[in-house]
């Protein structure tokens, strides 16, 4: 764990719960690279990373997201001291805990700046926004802690202006609100929380999802990409997204036709709830009530609107019922 991989040219991650992209910059001074020993290569067919002198590059480095927390962001300054490189910069793909975590501390050792895009820079100036939103409400003691909340940071919105020379920004929406992924110059997608890999799937059956129909169609859309390497942060870098993406979209589209199924006959959101953790043999507690409860509400949303699924009220109880 939090091992630094090398992927292409200067564009490299670093193996966490939650991928840690990190990019070397410019070209104004020679910098030695990593010894052989300092980096993992993450797949056969790209070259080995040898000592001595890659081209000429300076010491600035920035980081795509910043792990799960205050730990996360120790482990990261470690491998900045080991190989001389400054950070100059954390892109926020989005602002969920386990990626923005350890911005607080990157940034007081380093004075880093961070960018998050959209409303993402305000959950990640104001990281309570995370749980009351997924509760509904002033979030109860249960869901402040680090893995839903992390610690506020000084982030700036994120523009195309704000990019280091060659990135681009994908647009990655579903997920969660405004969330981006990047392409760095050697032609590496960052695809932050837009897929899961078939073990999660398998393992979980439903991962969270704030907006179904974007979801959907930034899938489709991640079909399409073309790059030299995939960074999923939750599965493994890959040089083909395509199989990976159909597989999550037929995910939705069979979680969609479970909860169909279960509303054959009229029923509240705690019965949906509570029938489809028994399907896919889930446990409740406070965090899957909310991370799952969250998407199931973001499905029925989003089959109402398909009509699909009819709601109603009956004696001041919102009912749900297939079509």
């Amino acid at each position: 764990m939090y091992e630094l991989v090398h992927i292409a040219g200067n564009s490299y991650y670093i193996q966490s719960p939650a991928k840690i992209g990190l990019v070397r910059l410019g070209e104004t001074s020679s910098r030695p690279s990593p010894s052989q020993g300092t980096v993992k290569n993450a797949m056969s067919q790209v070259p080995p990373v040898k000592g001595g002198f890659r081209g000429v590059l300076s010491s600035e480095v920035c980081l795509i997201d910043s792990g799960n927390d205050k730990e996360a962001g120790r482990k990261v300054r470690q491998i900045l001291d080991k190989n001389g490189w400054k950070l100059q910069a954390i892109y926020n793909t989005h602002s969920n805990a386990d990626h923005i975590g350890g911005n607080k501390y990157l940034q007081a050792q380093t004075g880093c700046k961070i960018y998050a895009p959209g409303i993402e820079c305000d959950f990640t100036r104001h990281t309570l926004l995370e749980p009351a939103f997924l509760f509904g409400g002033f979030p109860v003691d249960e869901l402040r802690h680090k893995f839903l909340m992390a610690q506020e940071s000084n982030a700036e919105l994120l523009t195309p202006e704000s990019l280091p020379e060659g990135f681009e920004i994908i647009n990655l929406p579903g997920h969660f609100f405004d969330m981006v992924g990047f392409r760095t110059p050697d032609d590496v997608i960052f695809l932050a929380d837009c897929l899961a890999s078939r073990e999660a799937l398998e393992k979980y059956r439903i991962v969270f999802i704030y907006d179904v129909a974007a979801y959907l169609s930034t899938l489709e859309k991640v079909k399409t990409l073309n790059a030299n390497y995939f960074v999923p942060s939750h599965a493994e870098l890959t040089d083909n997204i395509f199989d990976l993406a159909q597989y999550n979209i037929d995910s939705v589209n069979n979680i969609a036709s479970d909860i169909m199924k279960i509303c054959r006959e009229p029923l509240n959101f705690e019965r949906i709830l509570q029938k489809l953790f028994a399907l896919y043999n889930l446990s409740m507690n406070f965090e899957q009530y909310v991370l799952v409860g969250s998407t199931v509400r973001s499905f029925l949303s989003w089959l109402k609107t398909q009509g699909r699924v009819r709601a109603f009220f009956d004696d001041n109880i919102l009912l749900w019922e297939s079509e």
